[in-house]
């Protein structure tokens, strides 16, 4: 039959995921980086997902295409909430004006100096400013990152303790460089939302390898069980990595 549906420019999308929470049909989903509709069978055509798109990059347009089916767009949607719901909740109040919370893909920093430029370049950590910064990703608290923010897409993921950053002076030359981090504490917050984040994140974004830093105190152990009970959850065969903290700043495990 011929229908309305919703077309999607790909040259347009930069894949932050923005529209998936607006299709409560679960329609439309982030695939290779970029959104698109899943089937036409699970669109309704009536276009909740256009005020959400930064870029234009959605249109409603008229096409030949099965019939949409609301028993299955609900069976859809079930499927693809557990994923989803983390990715919803932010989605959803970045799309309401909170820039904090919007996923930003950060560039490596470029010295102005030869002698700056030549450091980075080589590896090492001084430069006229001190450290160089190795943070790629905003934001960083697990409970605001969406879980199919672009810059954790395939990524070999840090899952970080508040504290050690502190702990280790080190910590952006020797463990942040190239990877994503996300940040929490498990004696002071939630576990359980971190462990449906986490879950969600490993489903969402395909992550190749998690590393935990945590410190040697025994309530930071626990963001190693978020990370166990997360990888169950997703039915991961992601390799978890665990390192342990001193309060000294030297790493006494892994």
């Amino acid at each position: 039959m011929r229908r309305k549906i919703v077309q999607i420019d790909e040259t347009k999308c930069d894949g932050c995921g923005l529209c998936v929470p607006a299709c409560a049909e679960g329609a439309i989903q982030i695939v290779d980086g970029k959104a698109r509709l899943v089937a036409d069978v699970y669109c309704d055509g009536l276009g909740a997902c256009l005020g959400k798109c930064p870029h234009d990059a959605i249109t409603i347009i008229e096409r030949e295409a099965e019939r949409f089916d609301e028993p299955a767009a609900r069976q859809q949607a079930q499927r693809v909430k557990a994923a989803d719901h983390s990715a919803r909740g932010a989605g959803t109040q970045a799309a309401r004006g909170c820039p904090g919370m919007l996923p930003v893909t950060l560039q490596p920093t470029v010295w102005t100096t030869p002698a700056a430029s030549a450091e980075v370049s080589s590896g090492g950590s001084e430069s006229p400013d001190g450290q160089v910064p190795a943070l790629r990703n905003w934001p960083v608290q697990l409970h605001l990152v969406a879980a199919n923010a672009p810059f954790l897409r395939n990524a070999d993921l840090l899952l970080v303790a508040d504290c050690v950053p502190f702990a280790l002076a080190d910590f952006h030359r020797r463990h942040l460089r190239d990877r994503p981090v996300v940040i929490g504490c498990p004696k002071l917050d939630d576990a359980g939302a971190y462990v449906e984040k986490l879950a969600g994140i490993l489903v969402a974004s395909n992550i190749r390898r998690l590393t935990v830093m945590h410190m040697e105190v025994p309530c930071c152990s626990g963001l190693v069980r978020v990370a166990q009970e997360a990888l169950r959850a997703a039915g991961s065969n992601t390799p978890l990595e665990d390192v342990t903290v001193s309060i000294r700043g030297q790493c006494v495990q892994g």
